[in-house]
């Protein structure tokens, strides 16, 4: 029996990357309905053409819809997956801007560019699952790709939904490592990946029981050091390979450099121009492929991660992907509610972690950190209180200064009022 799936922000130049996916899992996932969710008419109609120009080229028969009515799309679906970005890339260029007046960099999921994001997210996001609750199939589940992943996702289980947070990091690393090692096929290799959501390190990676991530620090260190931004020297030290986002902690005064530099170009800048690239190809009524140009936009591996994740949970399979979830225990010197991420057996009731070995204190006391600082900003995204957004940005490990947090707050807020209706009701 196939099921029903709602993508919300269906407009998004990710979308054909989901599409494509679906196809592959098509033993243990049998959509029948994918229904594409967005205000923007222009952009719904460009991706909706192109993904079921796709998926009739690649053989699926199943019904696709767009539509702008949150209750159309999300009445009766399985899966509701989240990926939309309030205030578009718009918003992003102010996230990634603002903050460098105050002595911060700009960033769309960390520092005070990611709590700008969470405050308009989760609000709707919580929404989105509510509606879900109470018009999806039941037992449907919410797939959270919006970032910031993780205090959107710890906001959705603090709630009790049936939800679970998606990235493509550990994927990407599996391809990656896999291809230094020769060819090796991702499944076949095991991540000892554990932390937060862009707060990650790979502590080991094993083929076959064997660990081959020293060997690779060792024989790839120019490779692995240019793609985690972290020096080869710190990764010998840690002993573990950090996700890309750690180079903002381990290099904040080099990259706020960067970014201060003439002729830096913000990152939503980039996207912007490309996503307009895209979109003129998806209108192209002869394409039915994913564009090249798809692989620059970001997310890569996004639809093998989605869909594949997806597919378990339908299926009840039992394989291990590494996702955002509860930590019940995984991970210790946090607290079971806390949401992390972290390998976990994926069945039909839901992702369940698996024990992580403890982290030495230079892993622990930042992950700790950034929990505390994740707690305070959906406390603030959901209270509409000025004084919370302040709190949340003191203790943030980028920001931590009384003064400048307050200044920020302020700003962030003005920058993004008509996003924030808690914090500014009509009058």
């Amino acid at each position: 029996m196939g099921v029903k799936m709602a993508v919300v922000g269906g407009g998004s130049t990710y979308t054909p990357e989901l599409v494509d996916g679906l196809c592959d899992y098509h033993s243990r996932l049998v959509v029948d309905e994918l229904v594409l969710l967005d205000p923007d008419t222009d952009r719904l109609d460009a991706v909706g053409g192109v993904s079921e120009r796709i998926l009739r080229r690649r053989g699926w028969d199943g019904r696709v819809v767009t539509t702008q009515d949150p209750l159309a799309a999300i009445d009766g679906a399985d899966f509701v997956v989240v990926q939309l970005r309030v205030g578009g890339q718009a918003a992003r260029l102010s996230d990634e801007t603002l903050p460098l007046h105050h002595g911060c960099f700009g960033q769309e999921t960390t520092g005070p560019g990611g709590l700008a994001k969470a405050l308009r997210t989760v609000p709707l996001v919580l929404e989105l699952a509510e509606l879900t609750a109470a018009r999806g199939a039941r037992d449907a589940w919410v797939v959270d790709f919006t970032n910031p992943v993780g205090i959107v996702t710890q906001a959705l289980l603090d709630e009790g939904h049936r939800a679970v947070g998606l990235c493509n990091v550990a994927r990407w690393v599996q391809r990656r490592l896999g291809h230094y090692l020769g060819g090796v096929e991702p499944d076949a290799i095991s991540l000892e990946h554990v932390g937060l959501n862009h707060l990650t390190w790979v502590r080991s990676a094993s083929v076959g029981g064997v660990d081959r991530l020293p060997e690779l620090i060792e024989r790839f260190g120019p490779e692995l050091e240019l793609e985690s931004g972290t020096p080869i020297a710190l990764i010998k030290l840690l002993g573990a390979l950090p996700s890309y986002y750690l180079h903002y902690y381990y290099g904040r005064d080099a990259e706020l450099e960067a970014q201060k530099a003439e002729g830096y170009r913000p990152r939503a800048a980039v996207v912007a121009d490309l996503e307009a690239e895209l979109l003129a190809q998806y209108r192209d009524p002869r394409l039915d492929t994913k564009p090249e140009a798809l692989a620059w936009r970001g997310g890569a591996y996004y639809s093998e991660s989605a869909v594949r994740l997806m597919a378990s949970l339908h299926a009840g399979s039992g394989d291990v992907q590494v996702v955002d979830v509860r930590n019940d225990g995984a991970v210790p010197g946090l607290p079971d509610d806390a949401v992390v991420e972290v390998p976990a057996r994926v069945d039909a009731e839901g992702a369940h972690p698996l024990p992580q070995r403890p982290l030495p204190p230079e892993m622990q006391g930042l992950v700790q950190h950034c929990k505390a600082y994740e707690r305070l900003a959906v406390q603030a995204a959901m209270s509409g209180s000025r004084d919370a957004v302040v709190r949340a940005l003191v203790a943030n490990p980028l920001v931590g200064q009384y003064p400048v947090a307050a200044d920020l707050a302020d700003e962030l807020l003005e920058a993004n009022r008509r996003f924030l209706p808690r914090f500014f009701p009509a009058s």
